[in-house]
């Protein structure tokens, strides 16, 4: 996800068999009634982290399948651990650490990896995203918009090749989820500012939640208010680049609908929050975040099935039963499905296309959730909300979500990154870029950033210094598009 990351990923062969960023208002486990007390188990993984995975369970709980609902279990409560009453002695805990521990003691027990992860992500106080930019060099990493301007200039291609499907409309929605600093919807505005009948048609859409990167994509895409005159004035926000309005959302739902629209996944589905579940001798258990009586974090395993269990459910459906026999931990990302089939319903209805890019496998993701803070990996619950988590897409489940939620949509992919940039034109852009370049620096930036996007592991070419070596990410992420059937398939899934 990040060049040092993903140099410190090979370096220390990081095995990776496993392997799911619109975030959800709630979760699904926000009234969660069981409570634990310690039972002895033998089931962890080796791939929890040690020492603080700790498996816990009701009273005499005897097997309880899969399918069985969870308002009829029997809950014995005599086991509850209440954390440490309040100290009125300094802690260092911060802000956001206060707020897990309060919502876990609230609660009277473990809350889901899902919603630690979007508390830690974006609490709307300390979220690891609201208050601060957290991409590029100096960040916690970089994305493939930071590496090169020639990301988002084939992103753009692909755009208006998608319009020129769609019977060039005059009106069209261009949504970016999770825009980050705005860097790729700039180089795509910029790189398509000449085909004006293009630009003239869109209406830029960023879902983001972050006011912080709010006012960096504002910036980055050279907006200018202008003041309305009537009864109903209102600001409109117009980008300086081609001349396009611009217009922020916190989450998709409220992008307007009944307009042809084109919706860009960056990086985006790699955020949103995953549940995780571990098989045990009692059938499958949600692996959950308690505290300790040390008051540090750990994670514990449920009783019984939570209300999770019922994507787990859906998601084994999907799977062959040769990716089932011997499994034994997996990883749902309900918010992922939920989102791919709003997007799905929009374009049946509306027409358009979406372009989910990111890491991730054509298969079950077994445990893939990371922590990366500083271009370095971390613990999990190392400092909540001081490192970015994100985990495997599940592209299987993006398929079949979308394929369920309407007749009208066809799924094209996964390709690696590698073809997908190479077959819009990225060779021929790179050359042109260099045979413009004016000094070495300027060319080994193009070629370096060229490698970061479409190589596979070190750039051979590279004569600088060992921990500044270029990372194909190239192999590494994976691009898939959901389009209206009545527009054919996109480029370049023609074949």
């Amino acid at each position: 996800m990040l060049r040092r990351a993903l140099k410190l990923a090979i370096s220390t062969s990081r095995s990776i068999e496993h392997l799911c960023p619109l975030h959800s208002s709630s979760s699904p486990l926000s009234s969660y009634p069981f409570n634990f007390r310690p039972f002895s188990s033998s089931s962890s993984s080796s791939q929890s982290p040690a020492g603080d995975f700790v498996e816990r369970s009701v009273g005499d709980a005897s097997h309880v399948d899969t399918q069985q609902q969870a308002a009829t279990i029997s809950i014995d409560r005599s086991g509850l651990y209440n954390p440490p009453d309040h100290s009125h002695e300094p802690t260092s805990d911060s802000e956001l650490v206060r707020h897990l521990k309060s919502v876990i003691k609230f609660r009277g027990g473990p809350i889901s990896v899902a919603e630690y992860m979007e508390e830690v992500l974006t609490n709307p106080k300390a979220g690891f995203y609201i208050n601060r930019d957290v991409f590029g060099a100096e960040g916690d990493f970089i994305t493939s918009p930071e590496v090169s301007q020639m990301f988002g200039e084939m992103i753009g291609v692909w755009a208006m090749c998608l319009w020129e499907q769609m019977g060039q409309p005059t009106r069209v929605n261009l949504v970016e989820l999770g825009p980050g600093r705005g860097t790729l919807m700039a180089d795509l505005l910029r790189g398509t500012s000449k085909f004006n009948k293009f630009t003239e048609s869109l209406h830029i859409r960023l879902v983001e939640c972050s006011p912080t990167l709010q006012k960096l994509q504002h910036k980055n895409l050279k907006c200018v208010d202008e003041d309305s005159i009537g009864a109903n004035a209102e600001c409109n926000t117009i980008s300086t680049l081609a001349g396009t309005p611009v217009t922020w959302h916190p989450v998709l739902d409220e992008v307007p609908s009944g307009v042809p629209t084109i919706i860009i996944a960056h990086e985006f589905y790699d955020a949103l929050p995953v549940h995780q579940f571990q098989r045990t001798s009692r059938g499958w258990r949600e692996k959950m975040v308690d505290v300790a009586e040390d008051s540090k974090f750990r994670f514990v395993l449920s009783p019984s099935p939570t209300p999770a269990n019922l994507f787990l459910i859906r998601r084994f459906k999907w799977a062959a039963k040769e990716e089932l026999d011997n499994l034994d931990q997996i990883e749902v990302c309900p918010t992922a499905i939920e989102l791919t089939e709003s997007i799905a319903k929009r374009i049946g209805l509306d027409g358009g296309g979406a372009l989910v890019i990111d890491y991730g496998l054509k298969g079950i993701i077994s445990d893939s959730l990371q922590a990366i803070r500083k271009h370095n990996f971390v613990h999990i619950l190392d400092n909540p909300g001081s490192a970015d988590l994100s985990a495997y897409v599940d592209f299987v489940s993006i398929r079949h979500a979308a394929e369920d939620a309407s007749d009208q949509v066809s799924v094209h992919g996964p390709i690696s990154q590698s073809q997908f940039l190479g077959s819009l034109g990225i060779n021929f852009r790179v050359e042109a870029l260099l045979h413009n370049s004016t000094t070495d620096e300027q060319a080994e930036s193009l070629r370096a950033g060229y490698w970061q996007l479409v190589g596979e592991g070190e750039a051979p070419f590279w004569e600088g210094s060992d921990d500044q070596v270029p990372i194909g990410m190239g192999t590494r992420y994976m691009v898939m598009a959901l389009v209206n059937k009545k527009q054919g398939a996109p480029v370049p899934f023609l074949g």
